[in-house]
This record gives structure tokens, C-alpha cells and sequence, in this order.
């Protein structure tokens, strides 16, 4: 008897470890041991929970950030001039959504007020600059005739400015499988660009091709401003711990005086927003009274989308509670690169974007060298890291609140 005792007191202590290591994923085998009696979960149980979690976070995947390309699509063409307006709501989504995490209410009655800070609001300072700087480049980008098509392939460049970045400043180093996987995107970007497929391509104009050109412009120096963003956020958790959740907050919550500076551009904007609309198949008429606030209702399924997608993609690349195994980067890279070519396949499908085989054909490199690259990267070479801001590009704004697998 005593020895049983002696043994059901290990499995508890077990149990308990267990919980303080890995959160609430180990309540579940608790309960199980408990049960059974033999330390062995009921594996039926777990891979039902399991697959019910990879179905939630592919859902989230697939159906959040596709329908966010969408919206994000649909917006811009409702009026492309809308990019400052909609960083601002972005901004300001994200700040609303992180603030109940950062607020004290005090027992003794007085005003509500933020928690003290693990980093100090100077090294938040330069990365709100780059942040909002990056953001609107992004945003601003369709008003220069660069069709979404080239946005989603050329995006995949951050793979090549983040390793250029790492091997400059972080003194990193890559294998040179790793170097031509990334070589392959790189072209694979070029051959998409200068395919430049448009509805309107036989009737381009000198000066449709000058906005073109500064359109790729502003795409090259926001996917800068995004590596730099990173290797910024990459030395302050160094230093300070990765207090992610106070970065999103602050980054995001700074941002917001910065547009001050572009009221005439948000008024317009929000005017923009007010005009009626319609989204296919429905006409304006079809849609009657409700055309007035359809600009508005997709704005606000954008912002909820990209929450969506965001907390999938995180999800999918964090532990799994059931399995007590972690997705390996090669299956995540699968999922994320899938889920791009659903997204241009899409985009050109419902809103008739221009195709070509150039386009075709880079598209296709891009996201083959992208999964070459994560192949040399599990071999055990050094690997690009997604930082938070690196991360944002599951979805298309460039400014999702981004959460990673690991708490503070």
C-alpha cells in the first residue's frame, strides 16, 4: 500500500511539473492520469483534440487571411486613395484590442492606469517610425497601378532583405543552399515584377508606367523599413526580454499622433468610406439602403480578419497542448505558402486582375525557393527568424498585431 501511495504521489508530482512547464496543456493529461491510473494518455482522446486544433488553426489560416487579402482588396478598390485612412483604423484596431491587456484599475476608486513598463519608451521610439513609415508605404502602394498580384509575390523579397540585414548587422551566416533558395525568390520577384499584368496593359500610357515604377519603388523601401523593424525589435528583447505584447501596444499606440500630420488625406478618406458601394455579384440598386455602409462593413471585416489570420498563422507555428509537439517549420512554410497562392489565385479570379505566364512563372519560384529555403534551414544551418514585424506579412496591411508562441 505504501508503495502504491508512494507512486501516486510521483504521478501527481509529475502532473504538476508538468503543468508549470507547459501552461494548460498538461490539465488535460492530469485528468487522464487520474483516470487510467497508468500515466498513459487515452490516445484516441488526443488525437481527436488534435486534429479538432490543427482544423482551427488551418481554418483561421485559410479562411482569415484569405478573406483579409479580400477585403484589403475590396477597399482599395472602392477608392485607392484610402491607404492613410486605413493604416489609421489598423493603428488604432490594434491599440483598442491590446489596451485592457496594459490597464490597472485600483481598488481604492481612482482613474484606471497603464502598467509599468519593461522597456523604456526611447527604444520604442525609432521602431514607431519605421513602423508607421513601412505601413503606409504599403497602404499607399495601389494608388501607383501596382495590382495586388505583384504585392503578394513581391513581399516574398523580405526573405532576401532579412538575410542581406542579418548577414550586415546581426553577423549571421547562411549555407549556400540557403543562398540560392533565396537567390531563386529574388529573381522569381524580378520576373513577376516586370511582368507588370494589368486589365489595362495594351493601353499603358509613359505615365502609367512612371507610377508603376514608383509604386515598386515604395514596395522596396517598405520591405527595408520592415527588416530594419525587425533587427530592431530583435536587440530590444535581447536586452529587455522578448516583452512582445509591449511592443505591439506601444509601437501601435505611439503611431497614432504621427497622422496628425495627414488629416486633409484622412478626411478624405473617411469621405471616401461614406460614399455607397457595391461588391460583386450585387449591383448598387441591388443592394439599396444597405450600399451606404457596405464600405464601412468590409473595413471593419478587414481589421477582424487580419486578427484572425494573424492568431492562426502564430498558432500554427506554436505548441501543440495535445501532441506536445511543435509544427516544424517546413509544414508551416507549406501552409504560408499555400495560402499565398490561394490568395493571388483568388484575387485574380474575383476581381479579374491581369495574368500572365511571366507572372505565372515567378509567382511559382517564389514560393518554390521559399520552400527550398526552409528545407536547407531544418538541415540545421542558420535560419531567418521571423521577427513580429516579418510575421505581419501572413496578411496583406503590413500592420497585424502580432502574437507569438511564447509569452513575456
Amino acid at each position: 500500500m505504501a508503495r502504491h501511495a508512494k507512486n501516486g504521489q510521483l504521478k501527481a508530482k509529475h502532473g504538476t511539473e508538468e503543468a508549470t512547464s507547459n501552461g494548460d496543456a498538461k490539465t488535460v493529461g492530469n485528468k487522464l492520469t487520474e483516470k487510467q491510473g497508468n500515466g498513459h494518455a487515452n490516445v484516441p482522446q488526443a488525437v481527436a483534440l488534435s486534429l479538432i486544433d490543427y482544423s482551427l488553426m488551418l481554418s483561421l489560416v485559410f479562411g482569415g487571411c484569405c478573406s483579409n487579402v479580400w477585403s484589403y482588396e475590396q477597399l482599395l478598390k472602392m477608392d485607392a486613395h484610402i491607404g492613410t485612412t486605413l493604416t489609421f483604423s489598423q493603428m488604432l484596431f490594434i491599440t483598442m484590442q491590446s489596451l485592457p491587456s496594459f490597464l490597472v484599475f485600483p481598488k481604492d476608486g481612482r482613474l484606471p492606469h497603464l502598467k509599468p513598463r519593461h522597456v523604456p519608451l526611447s527604444s520604442w521610439a525609432l521602431q514607431v517610425i519605421v513602423l508607421t513609415s513601412g505601413s503606409l508605404m504599403n497602404n499607399w502602394v495601389f494608388a501607383f497601378s501596382v495590382p495586388l498580384t505583384i504585392q503578394i509575390v513581391f513581399r516574398s523579397a523580405g526573405l532576401a532583405v532579412s538575410m542581406l540585414l542579418g548577414y550586415l548587422v546581426m553577423k549571421k551566416r547562411y549555407s549556400l543552399a540557403q543562398i540560392a533558395a533565396v537567390a531563386f525568390v529574388s529573381a522569381g520577384v524580378i520576373l513577376a515584377t516586370l511582368s507588370r499584368p494589368s486589365s489595362s496593359t495594351a493601353s499603358a500610357t509613359p505615365s502609367d508606367l512612371g507610377r508603376y515604377t514608383i509604386g515598386v519603388a515604395m514596395l522596396t523601401f517598405s520591405l527595408l523599413l520592415t527588416g530594419i523593424l525587425g533587427v530592431l525589435q530583435e536587440r530590444t528583447y535581447t536586452k529587455y526580454g522578448p516583452h512582445w505584447k509591449e511592443g505591439v501596444f506601444y509601437t501601435h499606440c505611439l503611431s497614432l499622433p504621427i497622422f496628425l500630420f495627414f488629416t486633409s488625406d484622412l478626411k478624405r478618406g473617411f469621405r471616401g468610406l461614406a460614399k455607397p458601394a457595391s461588391i460583386a455579384p450585387f449591383s448598387e440598386e441591388a443592394l439599396g439602403s444597405f450600399a451606404p455602409y457596405i464600405p464601412h462593413a468590409v473595413l471593419v471585416a478587414n481589421m477582424f480578419t487580419q486578427l484572425a489570420c494573424v492568431s492562426g498563422v502564430n498558432q500554427l507555428s506554436s505548441f501543440n497542448r495535445q501532441t506536445q509537439q511543435h509544427v516544424s517549420s517546413v509544414s508551416t512554410n507549406l501552409v504560408l505558402t499555400a495560402r499565398k497562392a490561394i490568395s493571388l489565385c483568388f484575387s485574380v479570379w474575383w476581381f479579374g486582375n491581369g495574368w500572365n505566364a511571366q507572372l505565372g512563372v515567378g509567382a511559382g519560384m517564389v514560393f518554390l525557393g521559399s520552400l527550398f529555403y526552409t528545407a536547407a534551414s531544418s538541415r540545421g544551418s542558420t535560419s531567418i527568424t521571423p521577427s513580429p514585424s516579418q510575421r505581419r506579412s501572413t496578411a496583406p496591411n503590413g500592420t497585424a498585431a502580432t502574437k507569438k508562441s511564447k509569452a513575456d
